[in-house]
């Protein structure tokens, strides 16, 4: 007599037309149809959420793997049959309620299949062989039936993981390029309006930056970044020809110049060169090399304020190792946040110049949060005065919200 599998699970457990429908996709697979058990594995690890599936689930699948014996799944003979606490074991000692609700998910997610006994114990019947006629388990057939659906799944989501990645790192380079050509701009005066036309100062532009930056959500996808990325790149292009128009012009001018100069100084340089000895008679001054400030007292370590506030980086020329690095940056970034001179001539009589540098990097690293900077770091410098501010929870506040947003990236 031929043997019968269930189709049917043993128990209270109930049949749904979900699971006729795997037992038919299984069926129909080609008896001759082989794949490689661990390579679908791995293929269902990247798949697994759209799937359905959780880590836990993998996790006992994983295990079921390992009591077929053979490294490629083919044939009809597919069944493993191992008990709960068997298969605890190899699920690294999972409780059994939570074996029973892991292997129900992968039941439902069309991965296995119930091949129940009459008494729903998990067994196999050997012929006269010694050969297995019969077992009741778990059927892996699902696994060779829809590896290729499995592949399909797996490839679209990696190909949109590196579209992702594509498009957050051209938002980085922009975002770098224009906090520094912002920087440059200001510290060299460079005009913004050309015809009378274009942004009023550089404040405008950097506002107009600050708000795309402030568009990008938490937990962004491709759709939503994007637009934001071609936005930037368009804001980057418009500023590069700012500065590359400003050089042209500025190196006409400069050519100009010295060949008038070069008409006017052509005797004064003729005697330079007859008396070589003058300038070794009065002596050069020697200028003194530049020393790295040390960490000033009462303020928190740099590498915690740039952790804090890494924003701050984008603005400076050849970065920050150092505080005379970070103050520098600051003088550029503090101006195009619209912060007044006497808003922060205040901030640093009441604070210090240090910590009052480190309030702008915060304000910077807030960004759109904060509407006026000038105005909130006034009200920071009168509770400061009453002695009602402490940097350090604004610095903690910071990392947190950071280590946070990677957490949920």
């Amino acid at each position: 007599m031929e043997p019968h599998l269930s189709t049917t699970p043993f128990g209270r457990r109930t049949l749904t037309l979900a699971h006729v429908a795997n037992q038919a996709i299984a069926k129909s697979r080609p008896p001759e149809k082989a794949v490689h058990k661990w390579h679908v594995y791995q293929t269902l690890c990247i798949a697994r959420v759209t799937l359905g599936v959780s880590e836990r689930a993998l996790s006992v699948l994983n295990a079921l793997l390992t009591f077929h014996p053979e490294t490629m799944l083919t044939g009809e003979d597919l069944i493993v049959f191992p008990s709960n606490d068997q298969l605890a074991r190899r699920a690294h000692g999972m409780p059994a309620s939570t074996l029973r609700k892991h292997l129900a998910v992968l039941v439902d997610a069309g991965l296995i299949i119930r091949r129940d006994s009459p008494n729903g114990k998990r067994y196999a019947r050997k012929g006269r062989d010694g050969e297995v006629a019969m077992a009741f388990g778990f059927d892996l057939g699902p696994l060779v039936a829809r590896a290729e659906e499995f592949e399909r799944i797996a490839e679209a989501i990696l190909a949109a993981e590196r579209e992702l990645k594509l498009v957050r790192e051209r938002i980085t380079i922009c975002r770098r390029d224009i906090a520094k050509m912002i920087a440059t701009g200001l510290e060299e005066g460079v005009p913004t309006t050309r015809a009378g036309q274009g942004p009023s100062d550089w404040t405008e532009i950097h506002g107009l930056f600050r708000a795309i930056m402030a568009r990008i959500p938490r937990s962004a996808t491709l759709t939503e970044l994007e637009p934001i990325a071609e936005e930037l790149t368009l804001l980057a292009d418009e500023i590069l020809m700012l500065l590359e128009a400003h050089t042209k012009t500025e190196k006409m001018s400069a050519n100009e110049s010295t060949f008038e100069h070069h008409k006017q100084n052509s005797k004064s340089d003729f005697l330079i060169e007859l008396e070589p000895t003058l300038r070794e008679e009065r002596g050069e001054r020697a200028v003194p090399e530049p020393q790295t400030p040390r960490m000033p007292e009462g303020c928190y370590p740099l590498g915690m304020v740039l952790e804090a506030c890494p924003d701050i980086c984008d603005y400076a020329k050849t970065g920050i190792s150092n505080w005379r690095d970070f103050m520098a940056t600051v003088a550029v970034v503090r101006p195009v946040l619209g912060i007044s001179p006497s808003a922060w001539e205040e901030a640093r009589t009441v604070m210090g110049e240090v910590q009052a540098a480190v309030v702008v990097a915060a304000i910077l690293q807030r960004g759109a949060a904060i509407n006026s900077a000038g105005g909130y770091i006034r009200d920071l410098t009168k509770k400061a005065q009453a002695g009602g501010f402490s940097l350090g929870p604004m610095l903690m506040a910071l990392i947190g919200s950071r280590k946070r947003d990677k957490k949920r990236a």
